[in-house]
C-alpha cells in the first residue's frame, strides 16, 4: 500500500507528512502545487480534491485526506506495527495525544502565520500572530519541562508518537519568524532528539542534526 501527497516542500504541514513516512521507512509519491506565488493550491483541479483549497492533501486508493492530523493518525495504524506513534492500547496516554494534536493546529495558526506574514508578507497581523506563538511556545516549554522532571523527554509517553511529529515543524520553524529559541531550554533539547530519530528528513529551515552544534541548539 502506498500513497500520494500533493505537496510543497516549504510548507510546514506538508513536511509532518514527508517526516512521519521517512520515520516509519514509508516510500509514497507526490505531486507538487505551487502554492506561492502560483496558488496553485486554489486551482479547479486542486479543489476538487480538496474544496478547502489547503496543502497537504493525501491520497490513497479512494480515499482523501485534507487534515494533517487525521494523516498522521492514517499512517500510523497503517504502517506502524509497533504501535507505539499512536498508542491505541492506552487510552489514557492516547487522550494526551490527541490533546497535543489539537495543540499542533494552535501552532500552524501562531507560528505558522507569523512565519507567512515574515516570509511571504502574507496579508495577516504579524504582530498578533508572533505574540499567539510566543504563548504557545511558552505552553510548550512549560509541558516539556515538566516532562524532564517526570524523566521523560516525549511530549506523551516514553516515546515519540505522533504528536511530536505534530507539534515539531512550527516549532522549529519558528525562527523564520524571528522567535529564536534561546529562551525555550527544554524546547531546544526536544528539537535536537527528534532531530536524532533514526529516518529523520529535513527540510528548508529544519537541519540535520550533525549540522548543529550541541543538544542545546534547536
Amino acid at each position: 500500500m502506498t500513497f500520494t501527497l500533493y505537496n510543497y516542500v516549504l510548507s510546514g504541514n506538508c513536511y509532518k507528512i514527508r517526516l512521519m513516512a521517512a520515520l516509519l521507512g514509508v516510500e509514497y509519491e507526490t505531486v507538487a502545487v505551487d502554492f506561492y506565488p502560483g496558488m496553485e493550491h486554489r486551482s479547479p483541479q486542486m479543489l476538487s480534491l480538496n474544496p478547502a483549497g489547503t496543502l497537504p492533501v493525501l491520497t490513497a486508493g479512494d480515499l482523501v485526506l485534507t487534515e494533517t492530523q487525521a494523516m498522521l493518525t492514517w499512517m500510523a495504524t497503517s504502517f506502524d506495527t509497533s504501535g507505539t506513534w499512536f498508542p491505541a492500547g492506552d487510552p489514557a496516554l492516547l487522550g494526551v495525544v490527541q490533546q497535543w494534536l489539537g495543540f499542533s493546529g494552535r501552532l500552524t495558526q501562531s507560528a505558522g502565520l507569523a512565519r507567512l506574514h515574515s516570509m511571504l508578507d502574507w496579508p495577516v497581523d504579524g504582530q498578533a500572530a508572533c505574540a499567539a506563538a510566543v504563548k504557545d511556545l511558552r505552553i510548550l516549554e512549560r509541558h516539556l519541562t515538566d516532562r524532564v522532571l517526570e524523566g521523560g523527554l516525549w511530549i506523551a509517553g516514553e516515546t515519540p508518537t505522533i504528536a511530536d511529529v505534530a507539534c515539531f515543524p512550527y516549532v522549529a520553524l519558528s525562527p523564520d519568524a524571528g522567535l529564536e529559541h534561546d529562551a525555550y531550554p527544554a524546547i531546544r533539547n526536544w528539537l535536537y532528539a527528534i532531530r536524532g530519530l533514526p529516518g529523520f528528513v529535513a527540510m528548508p529551515g529544519i537541519h540535520y542534526r550533525h549540522e548543529g552544534t550541541s543538544g542545546t541548539n534547536g
